[in-house]
């Protein structure tokens, strides 16, 4: 699973855009996703709401709260390719990597890594 990250520097820089910045940004990211289909490694793919609209739920039962951590999931890209190496190579073409908050992690399934 590829997921995405957002922190303080990142949102930053994706309000900041100009216009014409943003939709090249955003047309990388359907660059990506459209390689990845082509090829029949995309599982899904989704960006997900602002994390303010987030909310965790407390194992007591007690009265949901919202994430406090400065870094936050901003959307995942699932894959099932042939190796991580090529999971990592395909995070590393999400405009989001120079920026360090994108992340490759197995997922585990049946109990082992699924590769």
């Amino acid at each position: 699973m590829i997921l995405i990250y957002g922190n303080q520097v990142t949102r930053g820089i994706w309000r900041e855009l100009p216009d014409e910045r943003l939709v090249e940004g955003w047309r990388a990211h359907a660059a990506v996703t459209g390689e990845v289909v082509a090829s029949g490694e995309l599982v899904v793919s989704a960006a997900l709401a602002d994390a303010s609209l987030a909310r965790r739920v407390p194992a007591d039962g007690g009265a949901a709260a919202a994430p406090e951590a400065d870094e936050r999931l901003a959307g995942i890209l699932l894959v099932d390719c042939e190796s991580f190496e090529r999971a990592v190579e395909i995070g590393s073409q999400l405009p989001e990597a120079p920026y360090g908050v994108v992340e490759v992690r197995p997922v585990l399934h049946d109990g082992g890594l699924e590769m």
